[in-house]
């Protein structure tokens, strides 16, 4: 696992932008409009520049697989992360969806363990080496960094298929919330 820098970020902005193309989750908060591949990709690449600022960024040792994980306690650099924030407003969400990203938000953090976290905010794999292994190899290292820094792994899912992945794992399910989709939090 490679510990990822900004000079990463196009590579992991392209690997999270497809393969979270069809997700229920991402797809809430953004505009469904003819930007929409392009709103996500500023969605991506928002994400990874809080993850920077505020937790860790990793890519695989063969860079097709990758993971944005938050220490949600940390607040980094108060006035780069509200910079993030309107243009994530701007370019991504609008005000009509700002609302529901708000909501989605304020419920996931309502019913986080108040336990010191490691929160796996997005893992990918590039489409065409899904399957064989990379994610797997990447969430174990994650895993297992979460454990060095005596930290619980927590992530969230609306992507029911992905479930047997994570329990396989030692992921559990510790809570779900209603949205206009069941989103799934988890716990190691």
């Amino acid at each position: 696992m490679i510990k990822a820098t900004l000079n990463d970020e196009a590579i992991i902005v392209d690997i999270l932008t497809k393969s979270f193309e069809a997700n229920q989750s991402v797809n809430y908060i953004i505009r469904q409009d003819k930007s929409k591949k392009r709103r996500l990709r500023q969605l991506i690449n928002y994400s990874f520049k809080v993850c920077l600022l505020n937790g860790e960024v990793y890519l695989s040792d063969d860079k097709v697989a990758c993971a944005l994980c938050l220490f949600p306690e940390k607040k980094g650099n108060k006035f780069k992360k509200l910079i993030l924030d309107l243009e994530l407003i701007i370019k991504v969400t609008g005000l009509g969806k700002l609302s529901k990203a708000l909501k989605r938000e304020t419920a996931i953090e309502k019913v986080m363990p108040h336990l010191p976290l490691y929160h796996i905010w997005y893992i990918g794999v590039e489409p065409m080496s899904q399957g064989k292994g990379h994610g797997s190899k990447l969430l174990q290292a994650i895993i297992d960094r979460a454990s060095v820094l005596n930290r619980t792994a927590v992530l969230e899912t609306s992507t029911e298929r992905n479930l047997p992945w994570y329990t396989k794992f030692g992921f559990k399910i510790y809570n779900q919330l209603e949205f206009d989709y069941t989103l799934y939090l988890l716990q190691h």
